[in-house]
C-alpha cells in the first residue's frame, strides 16, 4: 500500500495501534476513523519545509472542520482559511485564533463580515470590487480597520478536474492582473482598509509544480508593479492545492514544493501564507464499511456496503478514486465489482471496477478520505451521517456521535 494509516500485521489490520474490527465493533459502520499522528506529522512536514521563512500554515476548514482536528492543528500553531462565519466560529470554538485567520470565498455576507472584523482576522481575501466596498463601509461603521488582501486570478491551468480548478480567467474567483491593480489602488483610498497581502488559490489535487511557479511568478511581478504605485504587500498567500497519491499520481513533496517557489522570492520581504487542506488531511482518514450484499449479475458484480455517496461524495461528484481494503480474512475468488451504496441513484458508487475478494459482512476500509469526506456529508435518503473517531496511539475517541432520527428531523414541524 501507499502510506496509508491503515497497515495489516500478521493478517490484521491496524490504524497506529488499534485494530480496525475493534473500532467496528465498539462503534459500528459506516465511520470515519482518522489518525492523530497522520494529522500532526503531515502539518510539521509542511511547516518545516518552509522554516527559513516567516509563514503561517492557514488550514483550510472547508478539507475537515471537526473541532478535534482544528483543535489538534491550533495546538500545532496552525492558523485557518475559512469561507464562511460558521468556519470562523468553529475555529473559535476549536480554541483557534482568530488573529490568524484568512477569510476566503467570494459570496461574503454583511453579517459574516461584521463577525470576522469583530474577531480581528488577519485578513480577507477580497474577491471583487463590490466585496471592497462592503467591507470598507461595515469596517468604518464599526469604527475598525479592516485587513486585506486581493485575490488575483492568474489565468493559470492547474492540470486538475474542472471542478476544482479555480485560476483559470472563467472560473468565478478572484480578478484579473488589471484589475487587482484597480483594486489596490481604491483600497489605497480607503479609511477603513488596511492593505496587508496579495493572494492566489488556483486549485485543489495539483500534481504538478509548474503551475505554482506560474502563478507566483505573476504575482512577484504584481508586487513590483505595486510599490512603484507607492502600495507595500507584507503578506503573500499562495493558497493551498498540493495534491495527494489517491491512485497513481506522483505529486511533489513538501520539500520539492519550497524548492520550487522560494528561489522565486527571494528577494522579497515577505510573510508566507499556505491554504493547504487535503496536503494535510488527505491520507489521515479512512472510511469504514460492512458489505451487506453480493449481488452477481450477467454484466456486472456488485458489492453492497452501508456507506453510501450522502457519506462520501467524492467518487460520485468528481469520479474520484479511493483504494478500497477488504480489512476481513476472506477465502471468495477476487471478481470484479462496483462498490456500491443503498442510496436510490445510479451514481451512488464509492468504487467501479475493483478487483476484489470479498463476501458478506465483511468489513471494508475506503481509504484516503480525511477531506472532503465528511465535510461534504449529507442527509440525502434521510440517512444519518458517520460516527467520527481520532485514533491516538492505542486510544481512540470519538470526536462526533452517529446521528439519529432525532437529529434527522430537528427543527422540522408539521402543521
Amino acid at each position: 500500500m501507499k502510506d496509508e494509516i491503515i497497515y495489516s500485521n500478521n493478517g490484521k489490520y491496524f490504524i497506529e495501534d488499534v485494530p480496525v474490527d475493534e473500532i467496528e465493533k465498539t462503534f459500528g459502520t459506516p465511520a470515519y476513523v482518522y489518525s492523530k499522528k497522520s494529522i500532526v506529522d503531515s502539518y510539521k512536514s509542511f511547516d518545516d519545509a518552509f522554516k527559513k521563512n516567516t509563514r503561517l500554515i492557514c488550514f483550510a476548514v472547508k478539507a475537515n472542520p471537526n473541532l478535534a482536528i482544528l483543535n489538534i492543528l491550533a495546538n500545532q500553531g496552525a492558523g485557518f482559511d475559512i469561507v464562511s462565519g460558521g468556519e470562523l466560529q468553529r475555529v473559535i470554538a476549536a480554541k483557534g485564533d482568530p488573529k490568524k485567520v484568512v477569510f476566503s470565498g467570494i459570496g461574503k455576507s454583511s453579517k459574516e463580515i461584521e463577525l470576522a472584523i469583530h474577531h480581528d482576522i488577519l485578513a480577507f481575501n477580497i474577491e471583487s470590487e463590490p466585496e471592497l466596498y462592503r467591507i470598507q463601509t461595515i469596517a468604518k461603521g464599526m469604527g475598525k480597520i479592516a485587513s486585506i488582501s486581493i485575490r488575483v486570478n492568474p489565468n493559470v491551468d492547474a492540470k486538475t478536474h474542472p471542478y476544482i480548478s479555480t485560476g483559470l480567467k472563467d472560473n468565478k474567483f478572484g480578478v484579473d492582473e488589471q484589475k487587482a491593480i484597480d483594486l489596490y489602488k481604491i483600497a489605497n483610498d480607503m479609511d477603513s482598509i488596511a492593505i496587508k497581502g496579495i493572494d492566489c488559490h488556483i486549485g485543489s489535487q495539483i500534481t504538478e509544480l509548474s503551475p505554482f511557479v506560474d502563478s507566483i511568478s505573476m504575482l512577484v511581478g504584481m508586487i513590483e508593479k505595486l510599490k512603484d504605485l507607492g502600495i507595500q504587500i507584507s503578506h503573500l498567500d499562495v493558497g493551498g492545492g498540493i495534491g495527494i497519491n489517491y491512485n497513481s499520481e506522483n505529486p511533489p513533496d513538501f520539500n520539492a514544493y519550497a524548492e520550487a517557489i522560494l528561489p522565486l522570492l527571494e528577494k522579497q520581504n515577505l510573510k508566507l501564507i499556505f491554504e493547504p487542506g487535503r496536503a494535510i488531511l488527505g491520507k489521515a482518514g479512512v472510511l469504514l464499511t460492512k458489505v451487506e450484499y453480493v449481488k452477481k449479475g450477467p454484466a456486472k458484480n456488485f458489492a453492497i456496503i452501508d456507506a453510501a455517496m450522502n457519506d462520501l461524495m467524492r467518487p460520485s461528484l468528481y469520479n474520484a478514486h479511493h483504494d478500497i481494503i477488504n480489512t476481513s480474512k476472506c477465502s471468495a475468488e477476487s471478481t470484479t465489482f462496483d462498490v456500491v451504496g443503498p442510496v436510490c441513484e445510479t451514481g451512488d458508487f464509492i468504487g467501479k471496477d475493483r478487483s476484489l475478494s470479498l463476501a458478506e459482512g465483511n468489513l471494508l476500509a475506503v481509504v484516503d478520505v480525511g477531506a472532503y469526506g465528511m465535510s461534504m456529508s449529507s442527509n440525502y435518503n434521510s440517512r444519518v451521517r458517520p460516527v467520527e473517531l481520532l485514533v491516538d496511539g492505542d486510544k481512540i475517541r470519538e470526536i462526533r456521535k452517529r446521528e439519529n432520527f432525532s437529529d434527522l428531523i430537528r427543527g422540522e414541524s408539521i402543521i
